[in-house]
């Protein structure tokens, strides 16, 4: 679990409530929250509390919350949302990745404006996939409009949904996403999934960009989200390198001692395995992280190389 930058003291102990508390960025902010001294909470469909986090449950849907949820929270970091790449996407599955994240933001708006909570900040996830998942040598920034393909409307609606937070005066910060890079992470667990067979594989013709980011990275930028008070808006989360497929695959062989096989996975392949979905595969665009670094961050994984080893060698 990576280290938590805040430091904390009675003074400035946080009080931080995540939403999708359970999946992977949840489970390391918790833990980097908790190391530091301060009181995290999870809002959750079960109520089953975890050690010294306290699970309240809620179901958007149903226009459900617990009334106790929300009481001394400082903070929110909106995470939940249905798994973009856990099923194949028909248009009933589209409409839950969408209204999973959207609408539980709404939800939240609608509660902490009724109740007249004054939140110290709103985090919400987003996804580099903002920027659509054509494939060009373009590096996109936060000041880029959205794509017009399917996943970029779902970032679109999700930014607008967080914005409501920061149009009732709530600083609100919006973390577009790369790839994660964690062992047990569903993007790197199938790229290495061909290992246990002796070799890796590219997919497509290998030149869409692959952004990327370690997932100690991710969850600090969270927490520089959460105590930074001049971070508002939209920030990329790509680590500064850029590669293509083709190169991340060819870095992951070299970590794993493997081979890369010679004949890539075509294109046509992917659409008839994954449908829609392969767009996320077969395409994708550099990113800049200059916005986050200006703000002041410094990465602990700008390279590559560096970061799988951590993650392969050493996945504690």
């Amino acid at each position: 679990m990576p280290q938590n930058p805040t430091g904390s003291n009675s003074e400035n102990k946080l009080s931080v409530l995540i939403t999708g508390g359970s999946g992977l960025i949840g489970r390391y902010l918790t833990s980097a929250l908790l190391d530091s001294g301060h009181k995290v909470s999870h809002l959750s469909r079960s109520s089953a509390n975890l050690g010294l986090v306290r699970v309240f449950k809620w179901i958007p849907g149903k226009g459900f919350i617990d009334p106790e949820a929300l009481n001394g929270i400082d903070y929110i970091v909106h995470l939940a949302g249905a798994n973009i790449g856990e099923k194949r996407w028909n248009e009933k599955r589209k409409t839950e990745i969408i209204e999973s994240r959207v609408n539980s933001a709404k939800f939240l708006h609608k509660v902490i404006s009724g109740r007249g909570i004054r939140l110290k900040a709103f985090i919400s996830a987003s996804a580099t996939g903002f920027y659509g998942t054509s494939s060009s040598m373009k590096i996109f920034t936060e000041t880029d409009p959205p794509g017009n393909d399917y996943l970029a409307n779902v970032c679109q609606q999700w930014e607008e949904a967080s914005d409501l937070f920061n149009n009732s005066g709530i600083r609100t910060v919006k973390i577009r996403t790369a790839v994660v890079l964690e062992k047990s992470d569903n993007a790197l667990s199938k790229l290495m999934k061909p290992a246990k067979y002796g070799f890796l594989f590219q997919t497509g013709d290998g030149l869409q960009y692959m952004p990327w980011i370690h997932i100690k990275d991710l969850c600090n930028i969270y927490l520089k989200a959460i105590i930074e008070s001049d971070m508002s808006g939209s920030y990329n989360a790509t680590a500064p390198q850029s590669v293509t497929h083709a190169e991340f695959i060819k870095t992951l062989g070299r970590v794993m001692k493997k081979p890369v096989f010679p004949i890539h996975v075509p294109g046509f392949v992917l659409k008839a395995l994954l449908g829609e979905m392969s767009e996320v595969v077969l395409k994708g665009n550099p990113v800049s992280s200059e916005k986050i670094m200006n703000a002041g961050y410094q990465f602990f994984y700008s390279n590559l190389e560096a970061a799988l080893s951590n993650i392969i060698n050493n996945p504690d």
